[in-house]
C-alpha cells in the first residue's frame, strides 16, 4: 500500500458530539475540512483527542470510515482505536480500522504491555499482533499517555525501523535527549517521529523529527503549519513563534478536550461542548477569559509571520 508519510502537521482529530452524547457527523465533516485549510499533512483519527477510550469499537471503526471519505484523498488517515487488553480483542480492533480504510494502522504503545512487564514481553506482543494484520498494510505508533505512558525503549524503535512495516511514530516523552536518540535509530529507514510536545518541536525539527502531532492543533494549526513549514527560511521568526506557542500549550492542561470544543465553536466551527471524557461538560468563566486571550495572542501571532520581512 502506498502512503504519503509527509512531514508536517497531522493533528490529532476532535469527535464532536451531539448534545445527547451521540457523534455529530455534520459538524466532524466540517472540522476535517476545517483541518486540511488549515494545512494538515494529515489526519490521525480515533486517537486519545478523539476520546477512543469512551467510543465502542463500532464507532470507531465508523470514524475512521467516515474521516477517510469525506477527507477525499486530499490527505492520508491514520487511526489506532485499539483500547482491549487482550490481544485477540486488539487484533480484532485493528483488523476492523485496517478493514475501514486507514491508510495506516497506529499502535497504542500501553496497550501491548501492563506497566509492570518488561520490554520482552511488549516485543513479543507486538510481533503477535503485526503477524495478525495484512502483510502490507503500514503501521506506527502512539506513546498515548493514558492510561498510563510508555515510552518506546531503543530495542522497541529498533524493531520498528528495522521491520520497514512501520512508519509513523507519535513522540510524547517531552524530552529532546530521548527524540534525539528515537531519530539517530530511525535515521535512514521509512519510519518518520512527529514530535507532540511544542516546547521541544522546533529543536526536533533541527535534529531531523518530521513534524507536529498533538493536541494544540485543535486551537491554531495554522501557527504550527507556518512554524512546519518556514523555519528554515525564517529561523528569527520561528524561535519567537516556537516561544509564543510553548507559553500557549499550557492551555491543554485545562479542560481539554471541551476547552478546544469551546474554542473552536467560538471561531465558527459549528461543534458542541460536550464531551464524553468530561463527567461535567462547563467551563468557568476564568477559562473562557483565557480562552479569549489565546485566540487574541494566536491572531497577533499570525500577523506577526505572515508581515513581509
Amino acid at each position: 500500500m502506498e502512503i504519503r508519510f509527509s512531514d508536517g502537521m497531522w493533528p490529532v482529530m476532535l469527535t464532536p458530539f451531539q448534545n445527547d452524547g451521540s457523534i455529530d457527523y455534520e459538524a466532524l465533516e466540517l472540522l476535517i475540512d476545517w483541518y486540511i485549510e488549515k494545512g494538515s499533512s494529515g489526519l490521525f483519527a480515533v486517537c486519545q483527542s478523539s476520546e477512543m477510550f469512551n467510543l465502542s469499537l463500532k464507532e470507531r471503526v465508523e470514524l475512521t470510515k467516515f474521516i477517510k471519505r469525506k477527507s477525499k484523498g486530499r490527505v492520508p488517515v491514520i487511526s489506532s482505536g485499539h483500547i482491549s487488553y487482550s490481544l485477540e480483542d486488539q487484533i480484532e480492533e485493528l483488523n476492523e480500522v485496517a478493514n475501514a480504510g486507514a491508510d495506516a494502522v497506529i499502535f497504542i504503545s500501553n496497550r501491548l504491555a501492563r506497566i509492570n512487564e518488561s520490554d520482552d514481553i511488549m516485543l513479543e506482543n507486538l510481533k503477535t499482533i503485526v503477524s495478525e494484520l495484512p502483510k502490507e498494510l503500514p503501521l506506527g505508533f502512539y506513546e498515548c499517555p493514558y492510561p498510563y505512558k510508555r515510552i518506546l525503549s531503543d530495542k522497541i524503535v529498533e524493531y520498528c525501523a528495522g521491520s520497514e512495516r512501520f512508519y509513523f511514530l507519535k513522540d510524547t516523552s517531552c524530552d529532546i535527549d530521548n527524540i534525539r536518540n528515537k531519530l539517530n535509530i530511525i535515521k535512514g529507514s521509512c519510519m518518520k517521529l512527529f514530535n507532540a510536545n511544542t516546547s521541544t518541536l522546533l529543536e526536533s525539527l533541527k535534529l531531523g523529527a518530521s513534524g507536529y502531532s498533538g493536541v494544540m492543533a485543535n486551537f491554531h494549526p495554522e501557527l504550527y503549519s507556518w512554524l512546519l513549514n518556514n523555519w528554515k527560511i525564517y529561523p528569527d521568526k520561528a524561535e519567537y513563534l516556537q516561544d509564543i506557542l510553548t507559553m500557549c500549550s499550557f492551555i491543554e492542561l485545562k479542560n481539554y478536550p471541551l476547552n478546544s470544543k469551546y474554542y473552536l465553536k467560538e471561531t465558527g466551527i459549528p461543534i458542541q461542548t460536550v464531551t464524553r471524557k468530561n463527567v461535567n461538560n462547563t467551563i468557568s468563566e476564568t477559562e473562557i477569559s483565557e480562552l479569549h486571550q489565546l485566540k487574541q495572542l494566536s491572531d497577533i501571532a499570525l500577523k506577526m509571520i505572515k508581515k513581509e520581512e
